[in-house]
């Protein structure tokens, strides 16, 4: 039987979420843009994968989150999706330790190579904290270029 893993299942359920970015995603002295979303997380392969899709309701579009977490490297591997362009944007692997997780990749923004960071911080019942930073020095350097805080919406 394969073991069961459950690192994203504070994730189940609904949530509302309020998002911070940054107009400029490598700019740190960007202004930040605030505005609200709704996501809906679920559990699959025995806690081996998480999904959630993510509503921007003031932004007209949404966004979805595959979460799969490998036995072999015992890493999680999480793909995001944005209704604005339907592909997959290349992953961020990671693990939590200690009540953090902290998920790294390769990608681009606009024409720029950058490092991604993803961290999960500040996880409970109701309330977790989602956090993605680009570097363009190879991780030297770090900005934070969007935050999510996140609710659990009342039953």
């Amino acid at each position: 039987m394969a073991l069961e893993i459950n690192d994203f299942d504070f994730l189940v359920g609904c949530w509302d979420v309020a998002n911070r970015f940054r107009a400029d995603f490598l700019d740190p002295e960007s202004p930040w843009e605030e505005f609200p979303a709704v996501t809906r997380g679920s559990r699959h392969f025995g806690g081996n994968a998480n999904f959630d899709e993510i509503e921007f309701p003031t932004k007209g579009f949404a966004g979805l989150t595959l979460r799969l977490y490998d036995p072999v490297r015992e890493e999680w591997s999480l793909y995001w999706s944005s209704s604005r362009t339907g592909t997959l944007f290349p992953p961020v692997t990671g693990r939590w330790t200690d009540g953090r997780g902290e998920f790294y990749g390769n990608d681009t923004y606009e024409g720029t190579p950058v490092r991604a960071r993803f961290v999960w911080s500040g996880v409970t019942a109701d309330s977790a904290r989602w956090e993605q930073a680009f570097s363009t020095d190879g991780g030297e350097t770090w900005v934070t270029n969007w935050t999510m805080d996140f609710s659990r919406r009342s039953a």
